[in-house]
């Protein structure tokens, strides 16, 4: 990194430990989520006596959706542009608008802050700051927060948004991506998704089976 891009990372860095610290951002909630029984996900299997594929297929997708709607994937695909933060999906601080190429701004990319891995706060609330190798927004055309089951399921299933994938690459994406595999290991101070990245792949392949079928709202 170059040194003036590294000093922005620097500051940026202390800008988030002080503004977490003012926000109460971060006081422990990953240390109970493994604990509460309805952050979890049911097995494909409780949905065997939905006799009619259509309605079970629906069934298995909002049981997924409990992954797709949770903040750590709503944080990153709003509908604006602007990453939000927190199980409130308050704005991101600093305040952040994404680029076409959806990892920052000229100058200020998105690792500026994010690295490769989440990285520990000592002494301050927040905690971490979180981190990825692939650290991104989704594009506008994944834009999630606001929206019902209903259309986001048709988003995913449509070529012209979800980035010209075939359900069998929507279903390898979601079950295998390591990006999206952060939301279960998402770093000290932060709730995971419901249920394991394996349980949600599993649950999204299901949905496919049986017809992939959208929830009507």
């Amino acid at each position: 990194m170059p040194p003036r891009s590294r000093r922005i990372g620097l500051v940026l860095l202390a800008s988030l430990a002080s503004a977490a610290i003012t926000l109460g951002i971060g006081s422990g909630v990953a240390d109970t989520a493994q604990q509460d029984p309805s952050r979890t996900l049911k097995d494909v299997a409780a949905f065997q006596s939905i006799a009619n594929a259509g309605d079970r297929s629906r069934a298995l997708f909002t049981e997924a959706a409990k992954v797709i709607t949770d903040p750590r994937c709503m944080n990153c695909h709003p509908v604006t542009g602007r990453p939000t933060q927190g199980d409130d999906l308050h704005p991101h601080v600093p305040f952040m608008q994404a680029g076409a190429s959806r990892i920052g701004v000229d100058g200020l990319a998105c690792s500026a802050c994010h690295r490769a891995e989440n990285t520990p706060i000592v002494g301050s609330r927040l905690r971490s700051i979180p981190g990825n190798a692939h650290w991104s927004l989704a594009p506008d055309s994944m834009g999630w927060q606001g929206h019902s089951l209903g259309y986001i399921c048709r988003q995913l299933k449509d070529p012209e948004r979800n980035g010209g994938r075939s359900l069998a690459q929507i279903r390898q994406h979601l079950a295998e991506d390591h990006l999206v595999a952060w939301a279960w290991h998402p770093g000290e101070g932060r709730r995971p998704a419901p249920g394991t990245q394996a349980g949600f792949g599993a649950l999204i392949a299901a949905w496919i089976e049986t017809g992939a079928e959208c929830p009507a709202e």
